[in-house]
């Protein structure tokens, strides 16, 4: 009966939770499945949650760049993205590079973003990386902790990972 009082009473808590208030946490997110990360953060952006970039957003975890208003996310000075071609895994299970999860990626890119990125050389297998004054003359710089925008509060959530049947990745997986 103790776990069910525990229960009621973590579900009142968070009843209460405005969307306004609430944040979504990004920290050592090492990608993964393109269709998982759409489906997420898509409900992200219905939920009005901000985002926090405080780590590691790697692979199809920069899909929230082009899928959450950019008004609603901001970076700390850990913030540190990395971008890559799209693979798909072949008989056999190993990844070869994937045109249509590459195109995929870039079209959800923000301009800013995308020219960045061509100014490194494109979507390769290769991992580039944003991070530091470069990100943040991107994306606003996270308050500190207790000032008001994006403090962060009892109501902050941290990413996590799902997993869905689609075979599409965008994730680290060495030589393409």
């Amino acid at each position: 009966m103790r776990g069910l009082s525990t229960l009621i009473v973590a579900i009142a808590t968070f009843a209460g939770l405005s969307s306004a208030s609430a944040e979504f946490r990004i920290a050592e997110d090492r990608g993964g499945q393109i269709g998982s990360y759409l489906q997420q953060y898509a409900q992200l952006r219905e939920s009005g949650e901000r985002v926090v970039i405080d780590g590691a957003c790697l692979s199809a975890c920069t899909l929230v760049l082009g899928t959450v208003p950019p008004d609603r996310i901001c970076v700390t000075s850990r913030a540190n993205l990395g971008f890559h071609a799209a693979w798909d895994l072949a008989p056999g299970g190993r990844p070869v590079y994937s045109p249509e999860g590459t195109k995929l990626l870039w079209d959800f890119y923000p301009d800013q973003v995308r020219e960045w990125i061509t100014r490194r050389g494109g979507l390769t297998p290769t991992m580039i990386f944003l991070r530091g004054s470069a990100l943040r003359s991107m994306y606003a710089k996270c308050p500190q902790p207790g000032t008001e925008r994006f403090a962060e509060t009892p109501k902050t959530r941290t990413a996590k990972k799902t997993v869905n049947s689609r075979s599409l990745f965008a994730a680290s997986a060495g030589a393409m």
